[in-house]
């Protein structure tokens, strides 16, 4: 089973495809979808968008799997997210593909042993988890700890 992580950003979302056979993770691909801050935002949402219908056309996933939103201190920061998040789910939508979607929390808890694990620990644990990986950054590590935890935690189909 294909299953491609995403974790939504504006700036930089990051994704990650991972083979779950059994208990057993291999590392298919992993990238970021970056966009111009200086560009309107109707443009940016575009870029992720269709940055994730490339990923989902070149790697075919069975099913993508997706942080929850969670609330900043800042509301124009998670409104944000939140239309970076949605232009990921609509990539997903019109591709077909089932979304799983995870509290952060809960990705955290699963790939490091901790819910409250910093950035840091999580690119750390991914690349314990899948070792010789080259890491194309910290949000494409998150985005594979979204794909990991999605292995563990969801239904097998």
């Amino acid at each position: 089973m294909l299953i491609l992580g995403l974790d939504p950003s504006l700036s930089s979302t990051g994704w990650g495809v991972v083979c779950a056979e059994g208990a057993r993770l291999s590392h298919i691909a992993n990238g970021q979808i970056k966009t111009d801050p200086a560009a309107p935002m109707a443009e940016r949402l575009a870029v992720v968008a269709s940055g994730v219908a490339a990923v989902i056309a070149a790697h075919h996933p069975d099913r993508a799997a997706a942080e929850e939103i969670y609330v900043n201190k800042n509301a124009q920061s998670t409104l944000k997210l939140a239309q970076a998040r949605g232009a990921v789910l609509a990539a997903c939508g019109a591709a077909g593909l089932p979304v799983n979607e995870h509290a952060a929390r809960l990705v955290k808890k699963a790939v490091t042993g901790t819910g409250a694990a910093e950035k840091a620990q999580v690119a750390a644990m991914v690349k314990v988890l899948l070792p010789g990986v080259p890491l194309a950054g910290s949000d494409a590590a998150d985005a594979l700890a979204v794909a990991i935890a999605d292995a563990h935690l969801a239904p097998r189909t």
